[in-house]
């Protein structure tokens, strides 16, 4: 009898002190969120924030479908410009490698003294300051394009165009 009792203790001392050592794991693993959501392990076993996955996704959507928005604006460059290698055009310069390339300097193309002169280089910004409209932005540029209102246009054109025409490792 006095065998089971003390085996029976011991299991209890066992299983005590294998509860507080997970106790004191989880706490020092920060099993306490303060309210957060925890993560969950993720196919690759790293965690993922359900939440933030979910944002993600929503962020991604909204990319492509702004992205799509700038293809369709992207129709009215067209006429005038190419947006990939080859894609030339007899109205105006291509747009391909257009983002941090200083502005009336590529070769083939005759531009207007004023953009030759101007001293611009093609970014994010300047960029929607010319599409907004291209003939106050610089006074005495022969592009004749009234530009576009509205800024979330300019804001789909402008990814449209950072995507489709930066120069890839595969483009001639």
């Amino acid at each position: 009898m006095l065998e089971a009792r003390s085996c029976g203790a011991g299991r209890r001392s066992a299983s005590l002190a294998a509860a507080v050592c997970a106790a004191v794991l989880l706490a020092a693993c920060g099993a306490d969120h303060g309210g957060e959501t925890p993560s969950v392990p993720s196919a690759m076993g790293r965690p993922t924030d359900p939440a933030g996955a979910a944002a993600a996704a929503d962020a991604q959507a909204a990319d492509l479908e702004l992205i799509a928005r700038g293809e369709i604006l992207s129709f009215s460059c067209r006429p005038c410009h190419g947006l990939a290698p080859g894609e030339e055009s007899p109205m105006g310069p291509h747009l391909y490698g257009v983002f941090g390339r200083p502005a009336g300097q590529l070769p083939g193309f005759d531009y207007s003294s004023a953009m030759r002169e101007s001293g611009i280089v093609w970014t994010e910004e300047v960029l929607d300051a010319w599409l907004a409209r291209p003939d106050s932005f610089l006074p005495g540029t022969t592009m004749s394009f009234a530009g576009f209102r509205s800024a979330e246009d300019r804001r789909a054109l402008i990814a449209y165009l950072r995507m489709r025409t930066a120069p890839s490792e595969h483009a001639p």
